[in-house]
């Protein structure tokens, strides 16, 4: 007897239900990132999709414990070095981490002031949440999905003060794909009569620092030795390297 393994994410996304959950999700993106400036982005996760393709950032990376990424990492010891990236995207990043919380703190550490960061998340006080509830074999539906209640709550108790986002996917998550194309409707209605039940919410938050006054700011490169691996980053506009 064949025992059929659980989806992971990234073949999830690979589902009808998946791939019409990440077109929306990079409806969004594709329209966000390319008013974001800087000379560093990150991609935590998901490393097959080219999820800042439309960012205008020349250095881009995506970081992940597993697969193919151009840098192997764990999410909660990123191997750059403190204020050296301005963009980092987490594509349902914390939801399938262990230390969601050790991670964000992560992330508040190599981000700049000013930066910013983009969330992606599973709202479980959706369709797709009730879904969750009636079974949670297999990816999405066995992450622990945050409401965006609570990540605003998350961030601002670091540095991070939410600045736009939106909530997307609005079609019960049972539909076929024949029944997306029909229910596609919810999409605009959802928006303007229950925007807050759509299945996947997306976040954008700006690192602020109080009392700090940005003049021509300049970080040299420094690997932390009780780190194992440190980043260099260039702020003349060179890669981040990660070098031990």
């Amino acid at each position: 007897m064949i025992t059929r393994q659980p989806l992971s994410l990234a073949e999830w996304l690979d589902s009808p239900l998946g791939d019409y959950t990440l077109k929306r999700e990079r409806d969004w993106l594709d329209t966000t990132v390319p008013d974001i400036f800087g000379f560093h982005a990150v991609q935590l996760g998901l490393p097959t999709r080219d999820l800042l393709r439309e960012s205008r950032i020349t250095y881009r990376c995506t970081v992940s414990p597993d697969g193919h990424p151009d840098v192997r990492a764990q999410f909660h010891e990123l191997p750059f070095d403190q204020h050296s990236v301005d963009l980092c995207l987490l594509p349902h990043t914390l939801e399938f981490s262990d230390t969601p919380h050790e991670v964000l703190r992560e992330v508040d550490r190599i981000v700049r002031p000013e930066g910013r960061i983009l969330i992606i998340g599973f709202n479980p006080w959706s369709l797709f949440g009730l879904r969750r509830a009636w079974s949670s074999e297999g990816a999405p539906w066995n992450g622990h999905f945050v409401s965006l209640v609570r990540m605003k709550d998350w961030l601002q108790l670091l540095s991070f003060e939410p600045s736009g986002g939106k909530l997307a996917c609005y079609i019960p998550p049972f539909a076929s794909e024949k029944w997306q194309d029909r229910l596609d409707f919810l999409e605009s209605t959802g928006d303007r009569w229950w925007g807050v039940a759509g299945g996947v919410y997306m976040l954008e938050a700006v690192k602020r620092v109080q009392g700090m006054r940005l003049i021509a700011p300049k970080w040299t490169a420094r690997a932390k030795p009780e780190r194992k691996y440190a980043a260099a980053a260039n702020r003349a506009g060179g890669p981040l390297r990660v070098v031990k």
